[in-house]
Order: structure tokens, then sequence, then C-alpha cells
């Protein structure tokens, strides 16, 4: 069944106000699209959108050597793309402090696995980082204090650094409005409940108000919550990291400016506070959470349903801590101000998904950031786009194509090459009622 027609005029749904829904809305509306609207159960930014955050990494390298693969030539792609959007799009620009990367690891495995995947293959500068002292170098006086016991490291200073994802998102959808997109926000005027089908196609959806909402075309981008309205046959798993962040006095903040992001890649890593609130953030490394229920769909098997929650399992807290007494002992038992657990959905090879169903002609699919899709926020939405207008390069849309013949015996537990922790998924089911932080609400709402 072919695709419906599309020009300028046809309406068009986005399901989901997230990174990708906002990038997308932007990208429609600058190419003249005039009838487009988004849905989502929140106001942007979303409390449980991923790119809800002060801060994220956004690092760009060409794939050389051992990873001249199709997917890793696809993520190169997007990736240099993103990177030029940042410095260039008056949208997103501001947001962008490309301040510099350091990549790091703590045993030799790892350290042997970085220098051969990122530092050998790589076209840009690093600076081998052999000692503690290597590492206090990087920063100013007083920041790093730690021993970094076993540490080895390299240090990137250029085309690379961190995003204020949160600033960026609200931006993207406010230029989107300015060009005439609406928005429609809220349970349960926003919260989609169900993709609407008709003749075996999607002809848009209903939201909790029971208002259907309906669209020559469906761009489904709701993230971690996608596979909540649509069977992926197996292709997306909802997957979920742990952030922390430590309150810092103006004078502290003042000294932490403009640092490099130093990552570790079995430990943590952390970015320099915000300019706002003065928060340091910092997360612990793993291969991920999930939230492990029975699957009504396929029975005798599970599936990982999304929850919002400001608060980090105890565990998570303790990884964080066991961070900083690496590298900034001086903060490791300050009190958390705000932690929160964020999800992303992965697909089986990390790759994107961004295509037409198969089955449904009408609706496009724009999800999988399998844990980097924050940084892909200037242009994403312009690959959905050429997706949506049939004219995405034929090397990426092989790549991000819906591929259901990867999920064929998938392994829910899968680490996908990720590292840190107890090395293997967690299960948010095995955490108690009492095995969470407990963070004052009094300290919460200071942000």
């Amino acid at each position: 069944m072919p695709s419906p027609p599309l020009n300028n005029k046809s309406s068009i749904l986005i399901v989901g106000a997230g990174t990708w829904g906002c990038s997308t809305a932007l990208h429609l509306a600058r190419r003249g699209y005039k009838n487009v609207t988004v849905l989502d159960p929140y106001g942007v930014p979303s409390p449980i959108a991923a790119g809800n955050d002060v801060n994220k990494i956004m690092e760009h390298k060409e794939p050389k050597g051992s990873q001249t693969d199709a997917r890793s030539i696809a993520f190169a792609t997007c990736s240099r793309a993103a990177l030029n959007g940042w410095k260039t799009d008056p949208v997103f620009k501001p947001f962008f402090h490309e301040t510099g990367f350091i990549v790091s690891g703590s045993t030799t495995e790892l350290i042997q696995n970085i220098k051969e995947e990122e530092i050998d293959s790589s076209e840009g500068e690093f600076v081998a980082l052999e000692t503690a002292q290597d590492f206090r170098n990087t920063m100013p006086p007083g920041v790093l204090t730690g021993d970094f016991p076993d540490w080895k490291g390299w240090f990137s200073k250029r085309g690379a650094g961190w995003i204020h994802a949160q600033k960026a998102m609200i931006s993207a959808y406010n230029e989107a409005k300015r060009l005439g997109t609406k928005f429609i926000v809220g349970d349960p005027v926003g919260k989609v409940v169900a993709l609407m089908h008709q003749d075996g196609d999607v002809i848009g959806a209903r939201t909790a108000d029971g208002t259907v909402h309906r669209a020559d075309h469906v761009i489904l981008a709701a993230g971690a919550g996608s596979d909540r309205l649509l069977d992926f046959k197996k292709q997306l798993r909802p997957t979920a990291w742990t952030l922390s962040h430590i309150r810092m006095t103006p004078e502290e903040a003042q000294r932490y400016r403009n640092l490099p992001v130093l990552f570790n890649v079995a430990k943590g890593f952390f970015m320099e506070p915000d300019e706002d609130k003065h928060e340091l953030k910092i997360c612990d490394e793993h291969p991920g959470y999930c939230n492990f229920i029975p699957d009504p769909n396929y029975p005798g098997e599970k599936r990982s349903i999304p929850f919002a929650k400001h608060q980090v399992p105890l565990e998570a807290e303790a990884r964080a801590r066991e961070f900083l007494r690496d590298t900034m002992p001086h903060l490791a038992e300050r009190a958390f101000s705000f932690a929160r657990i964020c999800w992303d959905a992965d697909t089986p090879d990390r790759a994107f998904l961004i295509d037409r169903h198969p089955e449904h002609p009408s609706l496009l699919i724009a999800v999988g950031g399998s844990g980097n899709g924050a940084m892909q926020m200037p242009t994403i939405g312009g690959f959905i786009s050429d997706a949506l207008e049939g004219k995405l390069q034929k090397e990426l849309r092989h790549v991000v194509r819906w591929r259901p013949e990867t999920a064929v015996g998938r392994d829910w537990h899968s680490t996908q090459n990720r590292f840190g922790g107890p090395d293997r998924v967690m299960d948010f089911q095995d955490v108690g009622e009492n095995e969470w932080t407990q963070i004052h609400e009094t300290e919460q709402s200071k942000l």
C-alpha cells in the first residue's frame, strides 16, 4: 500500500513533544508545512523526556578502521550534521558549549578498548592522560582533587562538549510555534491513549479526553513510551539511567565554568554546573535499568514499562559517590539536591528507527534514540522530515529502516556494549520501596 500524498497543506500529527518531536515540528515548519499538530501529555519540557536535562554530552567522531560498518557510518552522518547544527543554527547555537571531552577507563581491558575504538580510529586530536596529575591539569586548580586510581584517558578539546538540552528543546518548541505549529499538551487533552486505525491504516490518535485527532500523516515520536501505542515486534526496549545533582555555591559554580566533560566508560561522568541553578550533574555509568512486567502481547515474556520518578536507587547513589571519590572527593559526601531516572528506548542494534510502518502507510516511526538521541536535536527532525517525504538518503534509510528481523529471539537483558555497575541490565522491580533516595521535596522544589 503506497503512502498517501504529501504537500504543504497536508495535516500532520506528531505524537510526542520531546527532543525528536520538537525537532521534527521545527523542521517541518521551516519546510513550509502549514498544518502540523503536536500532542503530548506534558508541557514542554516534559518531566519524563530524556532531553529535559540541564546538560547532555555532544561528541562526534568519524568512523575509521573497525567502525566502517553501515551503522557507524550512518550514526556519524547524523552526528556530523548535529554538530554543525549546534555550531550554526541560531535556534540551537546558544546552548552548545564546546568545552572538550575526556574519555577514560580504569581497567586494562576497557582502556585498551577505548584506545582501539575511540582514539586510534579518530581523526581528532587527543592528549593522553596517564597520571592523576594529568587528569587534574585538564581543569582549574581545586576542581579535580582525586587520586584517579588506575585511570587512563584521552582529552579532546575540539568537536565535543555539552549541550543545555532543556533550553535547546524549549527553543525549538518556541520557534516551531512561532512558525505556526500547534501544540496541544497536558493531561487529558494532549495524552494520546491510542492510535486510530481505519482500513488497515493509521488515521490519527485519540487523547484521554476522548478527542480524535485525524491527520493525513502521523509521526510517532514518543520516545520510551512509544511501544505502548504500537506493537514494535520487540524492536524497542525502554531503558533508564540515573542522574543526580549537587548544589554548588555561586563561587564554586564560577570556578567550575567551561569544564570539559569527564567520562569514565564504567564509572560515570559529570559536566559543569548549569548557570541558572548552579547544579553539578553526576551520572553513574551502567548498562541501564528496565522495569519488567508480564507482556500481554507475548505470553510468558516480559516487557519494560517506563515510569517517572524524581529519586534514584540507593545503589545508584553509591555508584555516583564512588565516582566522586575517584575524581572530586571533596564533593563525595555532599547532599544531593535533585535526582531522577531518565528513560530512552534501545533498538537491538542501537541504530535509530525512522521509517514508514510497512502495514500502516500513513504512519511514520521516529524512535530508538538508544542513548544518543538528545545530541541529535538540531538536525534529527530534518532526517525525519526527509523520511516523511520519501527522500532519506539510501545509506541512512537502510540502517534506520523498520527491521523486526533484528529482534527475533531478543535478549532483553543484553548490555548492548555498555559497562559499569554490576555489568548487567538491572530491574527496578528488584529495588525495594525503601531502597530509593529520599531527597526532600523542599530541595527539589528549589530547582
